[in-house]
């Protein structure tokens, strides 16, 4: 017998939640410079995909251009964003400088890699319409 609906892989089950986090999170290195290369994007994935295992998150997507990242990360509600962030930054400039560091010195001269500012955007869900409508629309007792 098939089951009336099936399941959904991004739905997480915890000891006392049930959720599906996703977030979108854009970086920019300091200066805005034009450091990223192909193969520096590629080795950064894979330092923030090992970073993401690490903490018990998943990283769904990565991509950039020459100034920037984009992350898609799959996330528990128990990991803070700044933390995630603080995580991903930290590890992937320390490894970065280490595996580049002739090409990223002409870029980034000091000790910095990352701005300290990042782009976060919750994602994966209903627009914000229908999450209104749908609370609009609970039968509320009299």
């Amino acid at each position: 017998m098939t089951p009336r609906w099936e399941p959904n892989p991004d739905v997480r089950k915890g000891r006392s939640v049930v959720h599906t986090l996703h977030a979108q999170l854009v970086f920019t290195p300091k200066y805005r410079r034009k450091v990223f290369t192909g193969p520096i994007l590629t080795r950064g994935e894979e330092v923030m995909r090992t970073v993401c295992e690490d903490i018990g998150t998943q990283l769904r997507e990565s991509n950039g251009e020459s100034d920037h990242v984009h992350l898609l990360v799959h996330y528990p509600p128990s990991i803070a964003p700044p933390r995630l962030v603080g995580s991903l930054k930290g590890v992937s400039a320390r490894r970065l400088r280490q595996d580049f560091p002739d090409h990223i010195n002409k870029y980034l001269w000091d000790e910095h890699f990352w701005s300290p500012s990042y782009f976060a955007d919750s994602c994966g869900g209903a627009p914000l319409a229908v999450v209104k409508e749908h609370i609009e629309n609970q039968k509320r007792p009299d």
